[in-house]
């Protein structure tokens, strides 16, 4: 399979060493003024990974043409603006696989219906799941799935990207798998501010509690709320929620300690969309409304955090 990644970042690099590594020929494409493309150009070393000398770097957007599959690796909120580049070079009929986590803000839409709408196609998935770049590079296995409305082309991807390094998963529900994913984040954030203020024994009631809202919202929005106990979610809590590697904690961590933290953090936005899926719906996400008020609302964060425990009492699994 010929393949071209976009996205020159820790997880798009990545993936172009890991489709590589497995047989694939694949390019890597990035604007050539990008620190990250710069500094693949002097040295094909990003400081996480070092790529083949069979991944040829690229420039102009024109050569994904010669791809047959094409792999997005970039912010979520930039992929509109990708989608109309992509467009605007006639870039369509192509495999497209969306390794990315989030909800647009503005329209609440999910990525893969960015992409479908934008690209008049049917032939986009999403590979989402579990695991770091400097996990994968050192040998350690994980699990993650592939989702996608085109049957044929969820199992194409997954016949043609598994390896014994990433174990996937045929997805069966993309709405769950994509609102699940990207409400992670947010709790991995959570988690990162109960790390700042010593409570981490806390995290436990976080991921149980997380998951409980979470499954709500992919319910209310037609889904399978079952979604939220998988891969996508619940399935990706250690990476998220304990992990050193994890960007969402750290930025949580950082946040209330009142450290900078430069690095994305996918959470941040995707709380003040799923804010907006939360009056949507009307589906009530208590930790997604603490988190968002403290990015977004100045709220003190240690007072915030502690609303979560004098909401009234209630049923465990109601």
């Amino acid at each position: 399979m010929k393949i071209s990644v976009i996205g020159a970042g820790r997880w798009g690099s990545y993936i172009a060493w890991y489709l590589d590594n497995i047989g694939h020929e694949v390019m890597l494409y990035g604007p050539k003024d990008t620190p990250q493309m710069i500094e693949f150009t002097k040295t094909r070393s990003n400081g996480l990974l070092t790529l083949g000398e069979s991944i040829e770097l690229v420039y102009d957007i024109n050569r994904i043409k010669e791809s047959d599959t094409v792999v997005i690796s970039i912010p979520s909120q930039s992929l509109r603006g990708l989608v109309k580049e992509l467009c605007d070079a006639n870039i369509k009929d192509k495999n497209f696989v969306l390794c990315m986590k989030g909800i647009e803000i503005e329209t609440g839409m999910r990525l893969s219906q960015i992409a479908e709408e934008g690209l008049n196609t049917n032939k986009v998935a999403v590979w989402i799941g579990p695991g770091h770049v400097q996990e994968f590079y050192r040998g350690v296995p994980n699990c993650m799935v592939i989702d996608s409305n085109n049957e044929e082309l969820k199992h194409c991807l997954v016949d043609e990207f598994s390896s014994k390094l990433i174990r996937f998963y045929y997805g069966n529900d993309l709405l769950g798998n994509e609102v699940g994913a990207a409400a992670k984040n947010v709790i991995g954030i959570a988690a990162g501010m109960l790390d700042g203020y010593g409570l981490s024994s806390l995290k436990g009631a976080l991921m149980a509690r997380g998951a409980r809202e979470v499954a709500r919202l992919i319910k209310a929005m037609g889904g399978n709320e079952l979604s939220a106990y998988g891969l996508c979610h619940l399935g990706d809590y250690e990476a998220t929620v304990f992990s050193k590697f994890s960007h969402n904690r750290q930025f949580g961590e950082s946040f209330v300690k009142g450290e900078k933290f430069e690095s994305l953090a996918e959470g941040y936005y995707t709380a003040k969309a799923m804010i907006n899926l939360s009056r949507k719906y009307s589906v009530d996400l208590p930790i997604t409304r603490a988190v968002y008020d403290i990015l977004y609302n100045n709220a003190e964060p240690e007072e915030t955090l502690q609303t979560l425990f004098d909401r009234q009492l209630k049923e465990e699994l109601v």
